[in-house]
């Protein structure tokens, strides 16, 4: 096993240390714990450095991932976990996600590392969600030492394609129900005290500074300059390491994949499973892989020049899904690996589909895309095209719409869709014909709409779902957007009521195989619950027939061998203990309210004599008769024991909102050995910009 030292204090340029836990190669570790120093002997002892940067707890909370590390260790690497300011053992405070000091700390920490005589200069980054973030976020500012990236489930774009708000609309489910919340617990918790020997003084000095995020993404509904720091789109230029984009189609990132793959002008490689926001190793839905041997490979590549024919391999790497049985527990996904060696794909096409009279949806033409080769015009469904009628079809919007569309980022652990015809039944329909032979999708589809709302704010979700013979459908991908933000996510103009207009919803990023037999549909509504906050006003949405559209991107079959896998590592138990998950939609026919409960929690071991705990809940209920009478409660709580010593954080996050306003409060209790050590409240009410 590789020595693993537990606090590396790494010096920042403002003088803040960053703490490290090294995991080390053995003919490293000999070398530097020794105390040798003569070059002559650390000529041939110093090694590439890897580094994970996030500010969940190297010490506790994600003392887990120290296997990951292991694994880069015993193939040659000092392999680092490092906590963000302000966070887990590290000096400083904390008052936001992705700090500009954050990522200026991250360029400083790859400088002092590259220039330790254990180290050969060449330094990679890696990490899954925020340690991805970070990976992608150091790169642009572009550390001469940084060689190569591998970010997991990252955005390019912090405020289309993040945790916070999605085609405009504000998010529900994850901010209260589990990050946003969880991270004012997580932040309230010491230094490890093994780290200080006055780690008391310096958490006060911590429990006193950081502050909750919510606060902040509250008071930046527009897109503007609060998002723009961060965030990769449009300046992808910026980034010169070797990049490995991994991602997954139920995760909550898979727009940024595509899209950055494209953008980029270094060396780079994109792998995509069928993933919710897990490490592939253990994500579901499977099949799951032997991710870490994919990105030593690439590390390998550009840290070490050792090629072992991942240089020759087709860059793009993907799994294409195909119907299963809508089931949120479901484990694994049906379909195929593929692979392709540019982006876009130079042979693809686009399909044309238009709602029409009785709820069909009546293909229309293939085209060619930009860069593409075309295809047939002859379309893959039944039937003659059908010419779009001169009337329009209308609803009521219903707020709770949505608890069958999964929970974003499918959940963790759980959380996939289910089947659709219940959201269905309350949202507008078209579905086409049966396929007469198959159709697989690649990319973001598009809902081209004509529309109409009686109230000046109102949402628009596109759903696009997998029929099959039996009437089961299954969800595909979906979009979200505010009509309020059809010019723009920083311009938010108000609907004139009943006025129609046109939009475009772009559907979700994805890979997906339509079987022959199968039919195509498009659904409408007002509503992502519980995923999107609902807009406040009762409204009549109106989809017009004509001028409205569904656009397919579609490809023909692969022309590369299917790319191969190892199969995951056995896993280990690790002693964790899990208690039941709880996914609960309760609707009460009197009230009119739609309650959604979910809670996770567990108990995983830390070393040998101590245990970490935490859960995080969320009670949610939303209001048909009211539409903006909508209540969030989320709870988190982190405890750490030790031997003589438990620490408990408990965060109460609530959002309540009327038509006019988010009513926003906090409430952190810290208790130290069952006493009470800190507590603090916060409040502000934020009126809405037409969400």
């Amino acid at each position: 096993m590789p020595t693993v030292q537990k606090h590396l204090f790494i010096p920042m340029r403002d003088g803040v240390r960053l703490a490290a836990t090294v995991h080390w190669p053995d003919f490293t570790a000999n070398a530097y714990m020794s105390g040798t120093r003569r070059p002559a002997d650390l000529a041939v002892r110093r090694a590439p450095a890897i580094i994970e940067y996030h500010p969940y707890r190297k010490d506790d909370r994600s003392a887990a991932r120290a296997a990951d590390h292991d694994y880069f260790a015993t193939h040659g690497y000092v392999s680092l976990r490092l906590d963000v300011r302000g966070t887990g053992s590290s000096e400083g405070v904390n008052t936001d996600e992705y700090m500009l000091v954050e990522t200026q700390d991250g360029y400083d920490a790859i400088e002092w590392i590259a220039a330790q005589p254990w180290c050969d200069g060449n330094v990679a980054m890696f990490g899954s969600s925020y340690g991805g973030f970070t990976s992608l976020q150091v790169a642009t500012l572009q550390p001469p030492h940084l060689k190569a990236i591998a970010p997991i489930y990252a955005t390019d774009d912090r405020y289309t394609d993040d945790c916070h708000y999605k085609g405009g609309a504000f998010k529900a489910y994850y901010d209260v129900g589990t990050y946003g919340t969880m991270m004012i617990a997580l932040n309230a918790l010491p230094p490890d005290p093994d780290a200080f020997e006055d780690w008391d003084r310096r958490w006060s000095e911590r429990l006193e500074s950081n502050q909750p995020y919510m606060q902040i993404w509250l008071r930046n509904q527009l897109d503007g300059p609060y998002w723009r720091p961060g965030s990769l789109r449009g300046q992808y230029e910026k980034v010169k390491a070797a990049t490995f984009m991994i991602g997954g189609w139920q995760d909550g990132y898979p727009n940024p994949l595509f899209r950055t793959f494209e953008h980029l002008e270094c060396p780079k490689k994109l792998l995509i499973g069928p993933w919710n926001h897990s490490r592939p190793s253990v994500a579901i839905p499977g099949p799951r892989i032997d991710y870490l041997h994919e990105i030593r490979r690439w590390f390998d590549l550009h840290l070490k020049g050792v090629d072992d024919g991942v240089s020759k391999e087709p860059r793009i790497a993907f799994y294409v899904q195909s119907w299963d049985r809508p089931d949120p527990a479901r484990t694994e996904t049906t379909g195929a690996w593929r692979a392709e060696r540019t982006w876009p794909i130079r042979r693809a096409g686009e399909l044309l589909l238009s709602p029409g009279d009785d709820g069909r949806l009546d293909f229309q033409a293939r085209r060619q895309r930009p860069g593409g080769n075309g295809g047939s015009n002859r379309p893959a469904g039944a039937g003659a095209p059908g010419v779009p009628a001169r009337r329009s079809v209308s609803i009521e919007m219903d707020p709770t719409t949505g608890t069958s569309g999964g929970l974003w980022s499918g959940g963790l652990p759980f959380g996939l869709p289910s089947d659709q015809r219940r959201d269905e039944a309350r949202s507008i329909v078209f579905t086409s014909e049966p396929l007469t032979r198959s159709l697989t999708i690649v990319g973001n589809a598009s809902a081209q709409l004509r529309v109409s709302s009686s109230a000046p704010v109102a949402c628009f979700v596109a759903k696009l779902a997998d029929v099959a013979p039996t009437g089961e459908s299954a969800l595909v991908a979906r979009g979200v957007l505010n009509g309020t933000r059809r010019n723009g996510m920083n311009q938010p103009t108000p609907m004139a009521p009943n006025r129609p207009f046109k939009i475009e919803i772009p559907i979700d990023s994805t890979a997906w195989r339509f079987e022959r037999g199968h039919r195509i549909r498009l659904a409408v509504s007002g509503s992502d619950f519980p995923n999107s906050w609902p807009t406040p006003l009762p409204t009549r949405l109106n989809v017009f027939l004509e001028g409205s559209t569904l656009q397919l991107p579609i490809v023909p079959a692969p022309r590369l061998p299917p790319p191969r896998f190892l199969p995951p590592p056995a896993r280990v138990a690790s002693g964790a203990g899990s208690e039941p998950d709880v996914w609960e939609v309760r609707e009460d026919p009197l009230s009119g309210t739609t309650r959604l409960k979910v809670r996770r929690a567990g108990t995983s071991p830390i070393g040998n004599d101590a245990t970490t705990f935490s859960s995080d809940e969320l009670d949610l209920i939303a209001n048909r008769r009211d539409p903006a009478k909508v209540d969030a409660l989320g709870v988190s709580t982190s405890r750490i024991k030790r031997p003589g010593q438990e620490i408990e954080a408990i965060a109460r996050q609530q959002i309540r909102s009327d038509k006019e306003n988010f009513h926003w409060s906090v409430d952190l209790e810290v208790r130290h050995n069952g006493r009470p050590r800190f507590r603090r409240q916060w409040s502000e009410s934020f009126k809405r910009e037409l969400l």
